[in-house]
Order: structure tokens, then sequence, then C-alpha cells
């Protein structure tokens, strides 16, 4: 029987002190009490002594034993009434360092040592027998005990990687015996391999008929069942030993054994992984065997992935993140302090190629299983958040753990993306015709600077790995507000955040680049922050350029107007910046009455917008359409003014953002997906024409005839400014084309495509252009959704007067329940 610290260093995986070989009781007659060389007579009293003290210590150590195998395996009696027997039914089992102490304690008050039991399969008989030989052979004792009590943990201590067989095999071993600790040891040694994880948990191959043919000829006792198993389990290590030998060898000369894989297609069995966590992750001790392997294993992945570029050699390597990503108790707080940070520390350091590749698989899950991975990281950062103090010196942008979890929330938010309803079809056609360069380029060219941004708006790299757009996402798996985080909105020093997403060479991250965990209100600070910016540039640019050419100072987008005459004289003089120098557009605004005092802090030109909007927007004009039902103006068809027009309403709504105003207009949901590049479609039609809507998905769903119910053709009809019938056919001699149950789809398709986009064509490629002279250079497009920039311009339409009236203070005498109040 090995001692109780023989016991402790074996669990603890520690090396045993090596075994004596020279002066050891069996192979010499000296005592080891005995110095080398020193004679002692057998009639020497202090021999004496020293005989009975080694015996007294070999009796002393022979009950611990006993007590300890009492402890730990018990007498076989089930009916035992001793409370220090771990056979009796009371009895409370603990680990083994525990179990070495309590057999100490009973041996120093000689506690009761229970007589070994028959029904026990023979194991306390054997070991009393085995102790009586031991006590005169301590060489056989200790060989003996070693087997005996380190026998079980051994057992499995060859297995390199696991199997959901060889996991229930090792837990079905674990439960007869009462103990987990060598399931537990297994657990600990794969899950803190990179390479033996990698290599777990993989597909069986499937066979062909040949070579299982050939399997059952080789052994015609096992049933079908059995040699296909058998066969999968040979095919997969021997794809696991060329899989490790490529990460091992060079690149070049692994990639001839990995088996290629499709660019959503992994290797790993990822219902046998979620099979195994939900048999194992019930047990304490077994989770916490997964917890310390996650921190053993991030720190090398982190490495590998950093310095050994290991995915390229290997792209089964990515199975691992999928792996520990299953196990559902992540977000529990004994992994937040340590485990769950490394862990999202490696995986930020994936490649774009795999972060890819695991969108896609992610896409394919379920709404729940995303919302897990979400409210994992989610947990984190705000974890993080709340229990540091940050501030404008000390950025939470420096914490890594707070950037290593958005950057893994990031890969969460493109599969809820791509795996939500996905448009990427129907996109706008870009300007035949380019917005015109600033004059003064050549000036700044001859300064030495390069104009910002001249390359176009900033674009996510992962977005064009994947080839979808957040745009393109008609409906996510989980909604995008989900993925916003307030506690890190709250604590964000958005002008230095700023600094980092605009100046590359600070080498820091932004959260700007991940625009899903920032609110309106944050995104907005940063637009604002941006415009500004490009404000001053634009002011600097022209007092050089007035210096150099010797012109009149002119730092400001000046617009003098007559109010009887506001927009004549605003769409004229904007016209006329527009064709001459659209830069100055870029300018800050400064509106000036004419006839007037007044200075313009924010205030004239905010009035100044709302007077321009009421005229422009007025149904009377008929530039627009008003729908009194769903309160949203529509662009005419049938205008009579020009484009030119249509460019000035543009430049307004892009000046109102890049000034900061909100204007008081409606436009359906579908304008700003126009805006952002994306043509209207039949979902569209909900907001913008409800009534054409319903029609159209009732024509959709009608059982019935529909060419010989409804007499309907491919030619339909709209009203002009004097309501005269225009006819429009949507096909080729349209007019003759009936509708059927065959082709309404069809018809649908081009009524709603001619609606929304053909029939006002002209009238929104000038809006779209105006606008964009403005917004053109600004992350407008990057940061914000269609629903945000609707935000934008005329704020939200949703008014909680609760929290008006509970913020609201009073003075002057009146109070909340003052009659005048109420």
């Amino acid at each position: 029987m090995s001692s109780p610290d023989q016991k402790r260093r074996q669990r603890e995986g520690a090396p045993e002190p090596e075994e004596r070989s020279a002066h050891t009781p069996c192979s010499s007659s000296s005592s080891p009490e005995h110095s080398p060389g020193e004679d002692r007579s057998p009639g020497d009293p202090n021999s004496e002594n020293l005989e009975n003290s080694r015996m007294k210590r070999a009796a002393a150590k022979h009950l611990i034993e006993r007590y300890y195998h009492q402890l730990t395996e018990g007498c076989g009696n089930d009916s035992c009434t001793n409370e220090f027997c771990a056979s009796c039914p009371t009895f409370l089992r603990t680990d083994n360092n525990a179990a070495a102490i309590k057999a100490l304690d009973l041996y120093k008050v000689n506690a009761k040592l229970c007589d070994p039991h028959p029904s026990k399969k023979g194991t306390s008989s054997s070991y009393l027998e085995n102790s009586k030989s031991a006590h005169n052979n301590p060489c056989s004792e200790r060989k003996m005990n070693k087997k005996e009590v380190h026998g079980p943990r051994d057992d499995f201590k060859d297995v390199t990687f696991l199997s959901e067989e060889k996991v229930y095999e090792i837990l079905e071993l674990c439960r007869e015996r009462e103990d987990y600790s060598p399931l537990i040891r297994v657990i600990g040694k794969v899950f803190s391999n990179a390479d033996a994880l990698v290599q777990s948990f993989r597909k069986a191959k499937q066979h062909t008929k040949e070579e299982l043919k050939s399997l059952q000829e080789k052994d015609e006792d096992k049933d079908e069942d059995e040699k296909e198993k058998a066969a999968s389990s040979a095919a997969a290590m021997e794809e696991d030993s060329a899989a490790s030998s490529s990460r091992l060898n060079d690149g070049s000369q692994g990639d001839n054994n990995i088996p290629k894989l499709g660019p959503e297609e992994v290797s790993l069995d990822i219902e046998a992984v979620r099979r195994v966590y939900h048999r194992l992750l019930s047990n304490e001790k077994i989770e916490t065997a997964f917890l310390n392997a996650l921190v053993y294993l991030s720190p090398n992945v982190e490495c590998d992935l950093t310095y050994h570029n290991v995915y390229s050699r290997d792209p089964n390597y990515l199975n691992l993140f999928i792996i520990v990503m299953e196990n559902c108790n992540l977000h529990s707080p004994e992994y937040l302090e340590m485990a769950l940070p490394l862990f999202c520390k490696a995986m930020s350091k994936l490649p774009l190629p795999a972060q890819a590749k695991l969108i896609r698989l992610w896409s394919k899950y379920s709404a729940e299983q995303i919302r897990r991975m979400m409210e994992t990281f989610q947990q984190l950062i705000t974890y993080k958040v709340i229990s540091n103090e940050f501030n404008s010196r000390n950025l939470v942008n420096d914490d890594d753990a707070i950037v290593a979890a958005t950057k893994c929330l990031k890969m969460v938010y493109y599969a809820n993306v791509v795996g939500g309803e996905i448009e990427t079809d129907h996109n706008e056609e870009e300007d035949d015709e380019p917005i015109p360069e600033s004059s003064e380029l050549t000036l700044q060219e001859l300064l030495g600077e390069e104009r910002r941004n001249k390359k176009g708006p900033r674009v996510d790299p992962l977005e064009t790995e994947l080839g979808v757009k957040t745009i393109d996402c008609r409906k996510p798996l989980i909604p995008f507000e989900e993925f916003v985080n307030e506690p890190l909105n709250d604590v964000l020093e958005m002008d230095k955040d700023y600094t980092f997403f605009k100046v590359e060479t600070e080498n820091k991250f932004s959260f700007m680049t991940c625009p899903f965990i920032l609110n309106a209100v944050t995104k907005n600070l940063g637009l604002y922050y941006d415009n500004r910016i490009r404000m001053y540039s634009e002011r600097r640019i022209t007092v050089l350029y007035s210096l150099v050419q010797g012109q009149q100072l002119n730092p400001y987008l000046r617009l003098k107007v007559r109010r009887d005459h506001i927009i004549d004289d605003a769409l004229v003089r904007l016209e006329m910046i527009a064709m001459e120098n659209p830069a100055d557009l870029k300018k800050q605004l400064y509106v000036e009455f004419e006839g007037e005092q007044g200075v313009d802090e924010g205030g004239v030109s905010k009035e100044f917008f709302q007077l321009v909007v009421e005229e422009i927007f007025n149904p009377d004009i008929g530039m627009f359409t008003y729908d009194e039902s769903t309160r949203y103006f529509w662009f005419n068809p049938s205008s009579f003014e020009t484009e030119g027009q249509f460019t000035l309403i543009g430049i307004v709504l892009g000046l109102a953002i890049y000034n900061n105003c909100i204007l008081d207009v409606h436009f359906p949901m579908v304008v700003y997906r126009k805006l952002m590049g994306k043509k209207g479609t039949f979902r569209d039609l909900t907001d913008s024409h409800p009534v054409l809507y319903q029609s159209l998905k009732d024509l959709l769903e009608y059982e019935g005839n529909v060419e010989e119910d409804m007499m309907m053709t491919f030619q339909i009809s709209q009203t002009d400014l004097f309501g005269n019938p225009l006819m429009h056919d949507l096909k080729e001699n349209g007019d003759k084309i009936p509708i059927t149950n065959e082709n309404r789809k069809e018809f649908v398709s081009l009524y709603t495509d001619y609606i929304l986009n053909k029939s006002v064509e002209k009238q929104f490629k000038a809006f779209r252009r105006g606008f964009h002279m403005v917004t053109n250079e600004s992350p407008l497009k990057y940061l914000f959704r269609p629903e945000e920039i609707e935000l934008l311009i005329c704020g939200s339409r949703n008014l909680d007067f609760q929290a008006l009236k509970e913020t609201t203070e009073y003075d002057g005498g009146y109070t909340r329940d003052s009659h005048i109040i109420r």
C-alpha cells in the first residue's frame, strides 16, 4: 500500500521519488538507519532499540494504510454501521487527500477497524492477506499497494484524444468504481493540449461497399454495426496522425496528408460534442477539470496562431474553438475571471479566413445557440466593465479582455447576420457620373497633403471575406439591439476612440470598428467628431488657399436668405456651390436671414432647415406625395421639377446630418435602404404602400383561378398630378398577357420593382447624388443601419412622456400637480 503522500503525488501528477535498490530492507541486512560502514553487533542495546523502533513504525504504517483503505474502499459489508467506513450507508465520501488526513486522525484515537467481508468480491480479504505478508516483506508491500490503489487511474494514461464512445466508456467505469479521477485526468490531459483536442470527436469516415465487404471477410463473427464502428475509428486515427504530423512538420509537407474541406465543412462531430457536454457538465468536479484545462490551453493556442501560422497548415485547428464554444457553462462566474478572457485572446488571433469559416458554420446554428454565445461574450464584457474603473486616463480600449471579447462577439454578430434572411442580389446601381472632386486638390498636393479617405469609405474586411453586409440582412436570427452593450457605452471615451479609429499608427483598438456594440447615441457622437474635424480641415485648407491665391477668406458655408424667398435663395446658392466647389458643402453651415440681426450658433441653422422642409415637402409643390394613413412622403413619379431640384433636396438632408440638425420629415424605411445601396423589394411595400402590399399579398395567397376570377393583365394604371390615368406595361405587350396562378409571382415582383425603383429612378438618383455630396467621405454607411439613419434625420418616433415627467424640474412656483402643468 502506498503512503498518503504517494497518493497525493500520484493524483497531482507529480513524479514519485525513486525507489531505493541498494539500501531497502529486502536487499540489505543492514537497517536504513545505519550509516554506511557502521558495524553493530546483535547484542548491542542500541541495535535492539533501533529494531524495535523500526517495527513500531512499520506497524503504525500498516494501521494507517488500513484506515485509509477503510475510508476509500470500505470493508465490503453493505450493512456496516461503522461511521468511518466507506461501506456504511451514511458515510460521506471525500477526496483522497482528506481521506489520508482522516486516516492519521483515526490512528491517533485508535478508532474501530472493520473486519473484511466476503461480499466485497475478495477485495478486503485479499487486501488484508497481502497486508499481512507485506508486514514481513516491505518490498512486496510497496509493489502490491501501488498496483491496488493506483491501478484504476492508470488504465487510460495512453489516451491521446477523445471520442464520444471513449468518454462514455471511461464514465461508465468511473461510476462502477465510484471514483471519477480517471475521467478528470483524461479530460485535463486532452482539453489542455491543442493537438489532442483538435484530433478529438472527429466525424466517422463514410466507407465504400468494397471496404465494408473486405471488413466482413476479415471478421465474420462481428455484426455489421461493430465492423463499421471499428473501421471508422481506424480511419479517424489515421487521419488524426496525418493531421498531427502536418502540424509538427513543414506546412508544405503536411498539406498533402490533410483531407480537403469545403468552405463550410469541418471534420468535427458537433452533435457528439454537445451530447458529451450534456452528460459531463452535471458533475461539479468534472466541470472544474474543463475550467482548469482551458486556462492551460489558451496561452498555447494564442502562441500557435500568432507565431506558428498553424491554421494555414491544418484547417482542422478550427475544431478546437468549436469544441470550447459548445461548453454551455462558459458564461458562469468561474470562467469570467481567467479562463474565458484567456480563451478570447486566443480566439481573437484567428486569421480572417478562419473567422469567415467559423462564421459560416455558426450561421447554421439555431437562434438559441447564437444567443447563448452572444450572452457569453456580453457577460464577460459587462463583468470587466463593472469590475474596473475606466476614465480618460484608464481607457476601456486598453483592457485586453474586453477588446478580445468584442472581437469574438463580432464573429457571433456576423453569424447572426449570415444566418438570417439575406438579400444580396437587390443592389442599387452606382451613379454613372462621379461626384466631382474639389478644385483645391491641387493645392493640397502642392502643400504635401493627401486628401483623407480618398480611397472611399471604410469597409470591414470581414464583410469582404464573407461577401455579406449588414444591410443585406432583412431579419437576423436575433435582434441587432441585443448586441449593444450599454455599460460599455457608458464608459467609452468617444473622442479617444475616434482618434484610434482614424489614426492607424496608434495601433490601438477602436470600438467604432465594431459598431454593432455601440448604441445610436454613441455612434452619433463619433459621427459628430468626424464631421467637426472635417469642417476644421476644410476651414484650414481654405485659409491656406486664400493666402496662396490672395482671394477673400471664407472658412464657412454661408447662406444669406430672405424669409419670403427662402427656397429660391437657398437652393440657388447651394446649386452654385455644388457646381463650382462641392468641398465647400463640408464646411460648417452659417445661415443669415437678410434684414435680421443674429449670430448663428446653431439655432438659426435649425430654423432654416425647418422652414426649408416645410416648403419643399408641401404637397402643393408636387415634388413629393403624402400618404395620410402612413404619414410618409414618397417621390412623385410625375413631378415636373428638374433633377437639380431633387439633388438640392438631397444636399439639404445631408447638411442636416452633417450639422447635427433634426428635420421634421418622414420617409418610409425603403428610402434609407436605397440610400445605403439596396433596391426596394416586395417586403418594403409594408410601410411605404401598405394598401398595395395587402392587395398583392392577397393575390399571391388566392386559392382560386386567378386568370378567370380576376381577369388582370401585366398592365397597371396610375394617376398624375391632375388625376389623369397613366397606363404602364410591366412587360412588352403587357395588356395582352393575363395574370395566372403560374406567373403571379412574376407580376408581383415586376409591380414592386416599378413602384419602388423604376418609376422614381430619375428623381431618386438625383436625390441620392445630392445626399452623397455631403456624406460621401463620412463613416455614415459604416456605422449606421437604415433605421439608425432615420433616427439621425428625424429623431425617434417613440416619445416616453413618463420619463419626461420624472426628469422635469419645475421653477417659478410651479409643481408637478399645478393645474397649468397638468
